[in-house]
């Protein structure tokens, strides 16, 4: 038994041990509820303000990466824009240097073409006015005619001769034009073509091409072989390579060549070799105005082919090295800008698997907190149903408490005299000590 003491009266009463338990529990069962509330309100919040800070930050994030990639991406376009307006500047540049060229060309051309008609028209000026003499003298001497014929004979002989030699003289000089023409004043007297060009660019070699090759194709294990392979090298890379083949037919030839007949073998010759560009250096058909023009490209007919009169042979070896190494340095500008593409590529596809990663991630977290929030909901409901079932306790207890609250002695002792007198002397027993 337990004593209880009425905080009211002040009347001290005893309960057996279920009652007390039962009351206990009633107190605790209250503020347990509480503060389960409390708690699963506050942990609610919490949960909801983590989740929404790191979904911003992870937003945040996203933007941020997404505004560098756009950066790198506007980067690269502007640097192959720029890559293309300076290969655009350069072929402009060479195409107006070309043009230069031509027209140096076509100038020497025209004068010496003038300097053939002045002399074909000092020759014929020259004709006239012997002509005008001789026939001046026979008018004079046919007066004289018996005295002084055996002379006139002898002069007229001689004038003949003279004349004859004055045309073979003149047709000599307009066959030296026509030669200089077809050859542009390519000097290769006591010379083959072969050692022409072998001796020009030698000539040039230290000075324009320190660490190229030059030299004779001597390798015929592919069953043929040209004339010259050129090699020229940047910090030890190899940046441009050409075959030549020479070609030099003399006037009294019965059967004449032409340029085009050498071509399959030169291109065999140029991809047996390993080489880039593939130049037929000729002196055939020197009648031929497309050939005497200049470089003549026949890429058409055989990839990376040329056709070019000995006096473009440094011209061409320049021109193709010149272009090769531009090629080469704006293919390492756009190797470097397709590497950086790369490096933005493989950005990309990281970010996509963070992504993805990130939303798979999102989707587990959200199904475990969806899940945490239904057992927590269960957890409530179930509180609820235990909270209903204390509320119906206490509201048992209540009553009970209402029936020990009106429970009082008098009631007690009520038609029972024997517990109204121990009542009584419990009551004098109690004062007696007050009193002494």
């Amino acid at each position: 038994m337990k004593e209880l003491k009425c905080p009211h009266c002040q009347h001290v009463f005893s309960v057996d041990e279920d009652m007390f338990e039962s009351l206990a529990n009633q107190v605790r069962n209250s503020v347990f509820n509480d503060e389960l509330d409390r708690r699963t309100a506050e942990n609610r919040r919490l949960m909801q303000a983590e989740l929404t800070s790191k979904t911003n930050e992870l937003k945040n994030d996203f933007q941020k990466q997404l505004a560098t990639r756009e950066l790198k991406l506007a980067e690269r376009d502007a640097r192959i824009s720029e890559l293309t307006q300076k290969m655009q500047t350069a072929v402009k540049t060479r195409e107006l240097e070309l043009a230069a060229d031509l027209a140096k060309r076509d100038a020497e051309i025209a004068r010496l073409r003038q300097e053939l008609s002045a002399n074909e028209r000092m020759r014929q000026l020259e004709v006239e006015r012997e002509t005008g003499l001789k026939e001046k003298e026979i008018a004079r001497l046919t007066n004289e005619v018996a005295t002084v014929k055996s002379e006139a004979l002898l002069r007229e002989a001689s004038m003949r001769e003279r004349h004859e030699a004055i045309i073979k003289e003149k047709d000599a000089a307009i066959e030296l034009y026509r030669d200089m023409k077809a050859r542009l004043s390519t000097k290769m007297i006591g010379e083959s073509l072969e050692q022409h060009c072998a001796t020009e660019f030698n000539r040039i070699r230290t000075t324009a091409y320190p660490n190229a090759f030059f030299d004779k194709d001597n390798d015929a294990s592919t069953g043929s072989k040209g004339d010259f392979i050129f090699r020229d090298f940047a910090d030890g890379v190899e940046y441009i390579s050409i075959m030549f083949e020479m070609k030099n037919e003399a006037d009294q030839t019965a059967t004449k060549h032409r340029n085009s007949d050498f071509f399959k073998k030169l291109d065999q010759d140029r991809k047996a070799k390993k080489c880039e560009y593939a130049v037929l250096v000729s002196l055939l058909e020197p009648t031929s105005e497309l050939y005497n023009d200049g470089i003549v490209d026949v890429s058409y007919a055989y990839d990376k082919m040329f056709v070019v009169r000995p006096q473009f042979f440094l011209p061409i070896i320049a021109l193709l090295t010149k272009a090769s190494r531009r090629a080469a340095e704006y293919k390492a500008e756009l190797e470097a800008a397709r590497r950086q593409s790369i490096d933005i590529t493989n950005f990309e596809e990281k970010l996509e698997k963070f992504r993805e990663g990130f939303g798979y991630n999102y989707m587990q977290a959200s199904k475990k907190f969806g899940d945490a929030i239904k057992a927590i909901d269960n957890s409530i409901a179930q509180l609820q149903k235990v909270r209903e079932s204390l509320v119906g306790s206490e509201n048992n207890l209540r009553l009970a408490n209402d029936k020990v609250e009106a429970l009082t002695i008098r009631k007690l002792t009520h038609g029972n005299p024997t517990m109204k007198q121990k009542f009584k002397e419990a009551r004098d027993n109690r004062h007696t000590p007050e009193e002494e």
